[in-house]
């Protein structure tokens, strides 16, 4: 968390709280990490990561940050600010498909309309990179990584929903299926 000059205000300690109290997929490892500096007055910032199981390696990433001014921002329409980065590998034949960032920004937008939330002054860019190796590394596969960044304000210091629709962004970059209602993850076996 990174705070400005004075007292931490009550409803960025409630929203912090908010944070706290909500659970995520097993396959989602969450890290707070330090928020950014003079964005906003109050920040705090989550990195992820979403493992194919029973391995090590990192199927989608990213990054969550709160900012909050109290004073409000006219761009953000509110004192709340969410902004959010995912990374993830994709099989390279995707990274030709014209479609791919259109299904990806479906993917956040179906992630906040599950966690039933409303977001204002949402915004965001999709990019795919494609990774080609020439020379000594020619043998290489080719690699496509799709990037997804959005920025919304969220209504009220609840920020669990839009911490869980973020959660749900990562597992659906990282082509893990969703889970229907009522059903909970029982993660790998040991």
């Amino acid at each position: 968390m990174s705070a400005g000059q004075g007292e931490v205000p009550a409803a960025f300690l409630e929203a912090l709280r908010s944070l706290r109290a909500t659970r995520l997929r097993p396959e989602i490892r969450l890290v707070e990490v330090p928020g950014p500096g003079r964005i906003a007055p109050f920040t705090a910032a989550l990195t992820g990561d979403v493992s194919a199981p029973r391995s090590a390696e990192d199927l989608a990433s990213g990054r969550f940050v709160v900012l909050h001014d109290p004073d409000g921002q006219e761009a953000w329409e509110g004192t709340f600010r969410l902004v959010t980065f995912v990374r993830a590998t994709l099989e390279a034949e995707l990274g030709a498909d014209g479609l791919l960032a259109g299904v990806a920004w479906t993917w956040f937008s179906d992630a906040i309309d599950d966690a039933g939330i409303t977001p204002i002054a949402t915004g965001g860019t999709v990019t795919r990179v494609l990774s080609q190796s020439f020379g000594t590394l020619a043998a290489r596969p080719d690699e496509v990584e799709v990037e997804i960044r959005a920025s919304w304000t969220a209504e009220g210091t609840d920020l669990g929903p839009h911490l869980q629709a973020w959660g749900a962004l990562l597992c659906a970059s990282a082509g893990l299926p969703p889970l229907p209602d009522g059903v909970v993850s029982l993660g790998a076996r040991h």
